[in-house]
Parts: structure tokens; sequence; C-alpha cells
């Protein structure tokens, strides 16, 4: 009789033992499906402040600053990070506008131009544990070599250089009087060095041509790069290209208004209009950008540089215009020599 009792017991705790047992398996296999792709298994990218600090050009110089903040703007959007823009006005704004991001503890701040050393050298002291970064100077050429400062800098000789054979190559073709110019901003390294690479591009395809240059001494007055520009073409000019930032649009503008042609900086600047040429290519954009990445990445290169060149893609030319699409094969040539090494491109004017 005991055994009849329990046997119903028993068969009663031994279903219920099983289906405990297949609930467990079906629950090991959905964690094993599920959880390879599951939110948790993929790191939360980490979440920084960035400042951008502009020079006196502001964001609508449709060049440097302008690329420096589209470049901000794409880690913004790609790597969710916060970032904020302070735009200077003149060269005093340069410290207060670079200890005010490092006082509101940005982790990282990048200065935009080579007028900004001083004071980048100056705010990095103060601020030793932030990670500072500056376009167009070295970080070892910085006063006491701040170690939390990176230099990120680019070849601009090799734009240049591409952006004086198609010129030569043009004015060699269309004949008249064998005479380019350039206009620049202000005697600096990364001026000198787009128009070194210009002047001596359009002599290695065209050894007569002559090559005129003048600077406004200024980045923003567009009237001054203007009246450069015009000044150049009454000696015979027939190809303008602008080192100026925003003054310079005024020496494009030259060339419209005579129906000749000129040659964009920094940016693309095709979008002005059929009279350029092309453009000398500084990707700006992508040094910034590759700034904030790696420092999010906590591989931030304090004390040292980056630069950038044809070979890595960091420099360049612009979309080439119908009246020079004919030449565009020998450009690419000549880019392809420089990105192996075989050309070496001046950076000095001869």
């Amino acid at each position: 009789m005991l055994s009849r009792r329990l046997a119903p017991l028993l068969l009663a705790l031994v279903t219920l033992l099983l289906s405990g047992f297949v609930a467990a398996c079906g629950s090991d296999d959905s964690s094993s499906s599920g959880g390879g792709t599951s939110s948790s298994s993929t790191p939360a990218k980490k979440k920084i402040k960035v400042g951008l600090v502009t020079d006196i050009g502001g964001l609508n110089d449709r060049s440097f600053n302008q690329l420096a903040n589209e470049g901000l703007e794409r880690a913004k959007s790609q790597l969710q990070i916060d970032g904020r823009v302070l735009t200077s006005k003149s060269n005093a704004d340069y410290v207060p506008n670079l200890s005010s991001l490092a006082q509101q503890k940005y982790e990282v701040v990048i200065g935009v131009g080579f007028l900004m050393a001083d004071a980048m050298a100056t705010v990095a002291k103060k601020f030793p544990t932030t990670h500072f970064a500056i376009i167009d100077f070295s970080a070892a050429g910085l006063k006491g070599k701040p170690k939390n400062v990176q230099g990120l800098l680019f070849k601009e000789q090799e734009a240049g250089y591409l952006a004086g054979t198609l010129a030569g190559l043009y004015v060699k073709k269309v004949g008249g009087k064998q005479v380019i110019s350039s206009v620049g901003g202000q005697k600096i390294p990364p001026v000198d060095h787009y128009i070194a690479g210009y002047q001596a591009g359009a002599k290695k395809v065209n050894p007569n041509i002559k090559t005129l240059n003048a600077y406004s001494q200024d980045f923003v007055a567009q009237d001054k790069c203007k009246e450069l520009a015009l000044n150049q073409i009454a000696e015979g000019a027939q190809v303008v290209f602008q080192v100026a930032g925003q003054c310079g649009l005024g020496a494009l503008d030259a060339a419209k208004e005579k129906n000749l042609q000129g040659i964009g900086v920094d940016a693309d600047q095709a979008y002005l209009g059929s009279h350029i040429l092309t453009s000398a290519v500084k990707k700006v954009d992508v040094a910034v950008f590759d700034t904030i990445k790696n420092a999010q990445a906590n591989q931030f290169k304090g004390g040292a540089d980056t630069v950038f060149d044809v070979k890595s893609g960091g420099v360049g030319i612009g979309k080439i215009s119908a009246k020079g699409a004919e030449f565009q094969d020998q450009v690419k040539k000549v880019q392809s020599d420089i990105e192996s090494g075989s050309l070496n491109v001046p950076d000095t004017v001869k």
C-alpha cells in the first residue's frame, strides 16, 4: 500500500526535475546564440570633450578653419564626443580661448594655426593634464617643449607642386605670356611651403615660366589680396594661386573678373566656379578627426608630431576643371613619383 501511495509522488518529482533540466538547457542555448551580439559585449565609446580654437580667419574662411570644424563635426557624429568651437577675433584671444576650454575640463583642445604657437606653449604649461594639439607647428618647436602637446604638420609643398605642375602645363598650352602668380597671407612656413612647391612644379614642366609672388600680410581682408592679384595679372599672370585663407578669396575673384584661372588652397574650392583650375588640398579635417579618435582610444601622442603628406593622403590636389582635364594624367604621374619617393619636393623658394 505504501509503495502505491509513493508512486504518484515519485512520478511528479521526476517530471518536475526533468522540466527544470530542459529549461536550463534552453536557457544556455539562448545565451550562447545571443550573447555574442548583445550590446553589452561591445564596449561603449569613451565620451570625451573636445574644444577647437580658430585663428582670426574664422569658420567662414572656406578653407583652413572651416576644415578643422568639419573634422570636429564628424567626430561629434561618428565618435559621439562633445565638441565646442571658440572663434578668435584677434591674436589676443588665443590664450583666453585655449585657457577657457582647459578650465572647463575639455580633455582635448586643438589650436588651428601656426600663429597660435606661443599661446599654445603658455597654456599647455599651465594645464599639464590637458591634451593639446596644434595645427602647422611642431611640438618640439614650442617653447619649453611641453609633453602634452601634439603637432599636426603637413607637407604643403607636395600639394603646391601638383598645383604648380598643372598651372605650368596649362600656361604652356594656351600660349601668351608664360607667367603665373601666388598671393600669400603672412610669410610663415606653411604658406611658403605651398609657394615653394608651386613654383618648383611649374618650372619643372615649363622652364620658361615666370613666377610672381606677393604677401598681403592678412588672412581676412579680401580686398588686399584682390589688389595684389590684379597687379600680378597686369604683369601677365594667367593663373593665380591663393595661399591666404579668407583673404585669398579676393585673389580668386580677381582671376574670375579677368576671365583667368585661379587655384584654391586647403579645401577643394572648385565650388567657387569654373575659373578654379584646381586646388592645393590640405586635409585639416582628417588631422582633427584622427587626433580626436586617437585621444578617445587613449593613444594621444603628446610631445610628438604627426605628419600628413601625399603618400598618406593628407595633402593632394582637388578637382581639376575642364580647362585642365587634358593634363590630368601627367599630374597623376607626378603624384605617383612623390608617393614613391623618387621625387623630392623643395619646401623653400630657390
